[in-house]
C-alpha cells in the first residue's frame, strides 16, 4: 500500500493493533521516510518523537480536512469533529496538499483480498 502525493509514491503502513498504536514512532531516531496510517484516531500527541513529522487529518473518505506542518515533539492537537483518520508524513510532504482535497491511497496485489478462491472439481 502507497500514498500518492503529486507524482511522488510513498509506502504506507496501517496500524491498527493495539501496541503498534501505541509506541508509533516514540523512539525512532531514523528520519522518516514512510507513511504512518492511524485509523479511527480523532487526536494526535507527539510525545517521545525524536524528530520533526507533518500529520495530516481526514475523514472515512480520506478527504483532508487539517494539516499540521513541522510538528515537533511534545505538542498535541486536541480531537476534531468528523476526523477518522490520522496520517504522520516525512517532513515537508504537506507543501504539496491542499485542505479539502482526497489523499490518493493506492492498493498493490498483496493488499486486495483474493475474492477468487479455487473450486474443488468433483
Amino acid at each position: 500500500m502507497y500514498l500518492q502525493v503529486k507524482r511522488k509514491k510513498i509506502k504506507l503502513i496501517e496500524l491498527t493493533k493495539f501496541w503498534d498504536r501505541f509506541k508509533g514512532l516514540k523512539f525512532v531516531f531514523e528520519p522518516l521516510n514512510y507513511a504512518i496510517r492511524f485509523p479511527k484516531k480523532k487526536f494526535v500527541t507527539t510525545n517521545f518523537l525524536c524528530q520533526k513529522i507533518d500529520i495530516v487529518l481526514t475523514d472515512k473518505e480520506d478527504n483532508i480536512l487539517y494539516m499540521y506542518e513541522n510538528m515537533k515533539t511534545e505538542k498535541y492537537i486536541f480531537p476534531k469533529r468528523k476526523v477518522y483518520n490520522v496520517y504522520f508524513l516525512p517532513l515537508n510532504t504537506v507543501k504539496n496538499l491542499t485542505k479539502n482535497t482526497k489523499l490518493k491511497v493506492v492498493l498493490t496485489k498483496k493488499d486486495k483480498p483474493e475474492n477468487n478462491k479455487k473450486k474443488d472439481e468433483k
